[in-house]
């Protein structure tokens, strides 16, 4: 099974920041208690931006987190809420998490 790692930024509408970070924050906790959850990071840039780093134990289980329903509410009117598309990457770990390191 590979790992997959989830990151990107996100600029919210100036007028819906404060929902934006209200949303997001929600989904922290659910998404760490996830089984195929291994990290989920959520940080406020200075610029405004937010950035998410997320490293699932497998692309399934990244799948499956993505049709959490508040998640795909979220995600099916991105428009509604970012001033632009998300800038979003995905990649392979190739160095262990701290935690797993000798």
């Amino acid at each position: 099974m590979t790992q997959i790692s989830l990151y990107g930024f996100l600029r919210p509408r100036p007028e819906r920041k404060d929902e934006v970070r209200r949303i997001l924050t929600s989904l922290v906790e659910p998404s760490r208690a996830e089984p195929g959850n291994l990290h989920y990071d959520l940080h406020e840039q200075e610029d405004g931006r937010f950035f998410l780093y997320e490293v699932w134990r497998s692309r399934e289980d990244l799948e499956l987190h993505n049709q959490y329903p508040p998640l795909r509410d979220f995600l099916g009117n991105l428009s509604d809420y970012l001033e632009e598309a998300p800038e979003a990457y995905t990649g392979t770990p190739l160095s262990p998490p701290a935690h797993e390191r000798p």
